[in-house]
């Protein structure tokens, strides 16, 4: 069994500091220190980009920043170029408001097999409770089972899975390609995978569903899914929700695909880029 030698966390952001840092600070605790950071920003202001470039636990954690101008939700372009700069062998995709339990990288090592992708989930966070979080620094990672029931008990958290650890067997395998539960938010998969498939497709602009085209491609090659509940659990911190204009014509597209074998994109992470604008900063 190939077991990661260097796993990439990409974390997509875009001008929610707060939150990013509150990230952040649950990589900062994890148990499995065999790790690098990228943090993909899809164009945040200059004030919040400051934030992050002062803080001690992204120094702390060399963060390698990459940035380019914000000209709309951009998710497949910042993710293929925050794959760029990575060296590991193995990504693991985390929005930039989905807080890390401190075992969530070596839950994710535990469940990196060849042949498989890992779709991970997450646990929802009120607003009040997110408010708390951010504004009052209270820290979520590394808690006790009393202190989620009483969250749980409270209405703050939406189940109680963050607190469950199931191993790695065969139910977590899933042979067809399915929309449910596809999420970017928290997913592993191997580099030479993320290659073969060329990225998540830059043709898929505004929210929604590069996540699935791009599943639906590793499908294509043979890839298995396996889910990574009780596991790999992320804490996502409360938002609302983003506009949703482009998402019944990316929906199409990855209709259309299904009934193909198509496994590159339109537009790829290996393109030629004569005029990037992608700007990248080393911290620490």
């Amino acid at each position: 069994m190939t077991v990661p030698r260097l796993i990439s966390v990409v974390v997509t952001t875009f001008n929610r500091s707060d939150a990013l840092l509150a990230v952040l600070g649950g990589l900062s605790r994890q148990t499995d220190r065999d790790f690098e950071v990228i943090v993909a920003d899809d164009g945040s202001r200059d004030d919040q980009q400051q934030q992050l470039f002062q803080s001690s636990v992204a120094q702390a954690l060399k963060v390698v920043h990459v940035w380019h101008p914000d000209v709309g939700f951009t998710a497949s372009r910042i993710r293929n170029r925050g794959v760029s700069v990575s060296r590991g062998d193995y990504i693991i995709f985390l929005d930039g408001d989905c807080v890390p339990e401190v075992d969530f990288v070596a839950r994710h090592r535990l469940l990196a097999h060849e042949g498989c992708y890992v779709n991970g989930s997450r646990v929802l966070l009120t607003a009040g409770f997110t408010r708390r979080v951010l504004q009052e620094s209270e820290q979520i990672v590394g808690r006790s089972t009393a202190y989620w029931l009483l969250r749980r008990l409270c209405g703050d958290a939406s189940k109680l899975t963050g607190l469950l650890r199931l191993p790695d067997w065969k139910m977590r395998l899933q042979g067809d390609f399915s929309w449910k539960g596809i999420r970017s938010c928290n997913m592993g998969v191997w580099m030479a995978d993320f290659a073969r498939v060329d990225g998540f497709d830059e043709s898929f602009v505004g929210w929604g569903h590069e996540d699935a085209d791009f599943v639906l491609r590793l499908h294509h090659t043979g890839l298995r899914r396996k889910n990574g509940f009780c596991a790999t659990e992320v804490f996502h911190l409360w938002h609302r929700e983003a506009e949703r204009d482009h998402e019944s014509q990316n929906a199409a597209v990855v209709r259309q695909r299904s009934h193909t074998n198509l496994t590159l994109p339109t537009i790829g992470y290996g393109q030629c880029r004569p005029n990037d604008d992608a700007v990248i900063s080393r911290l620490g």
